[in-house]
């Protein structure tokens, strides 16, 4: 699934006042925390996540594993948090515009 400039719009102006609901610790990006999004991802389809320390491109690692292990799309990434969305399609909870 792609997203359109407008629904990125829209999802980063809904994750604004989220709280990040995964935390990397030491260890960064592993399978546990992969299946914990993907959990979260379920039940909330957008999904802010506070990355671990390290540099830009560790963080880019960590964010490539968890999409790629999720299927979730980057909507944003401002310094160590990135927010994430995944359509439910079994139980929809946002309604995106066109």
């Amino acid at each position: 699934m792609s997203l359109s400039d407008t629904q990125i719009r829209y999802l980063r102006s809904l994750a604004h006042d989220l709280r990040p609901v995964i935390l990397l610790g030491n260890k960064g990006a592993t399978e546990a925390v992969a299946k914990e999004l993907a959990s979260a991802l379920d039940i909330h389809e957008l999904v802010k996540v506070k990355l671990s320390g390290g540099d830009k491109d560790e963080r880019q690692q960590q964010i490539t594993f968890l999409t790629s292990q999720t299927g979730a799309e980057k909507v944003q990434e401002i310094g160590h948090v990135v927010v994430l969305f995944r359509r439910n399609n079994q139980d929809p909870k946002l309604a995106l515009p066109r």
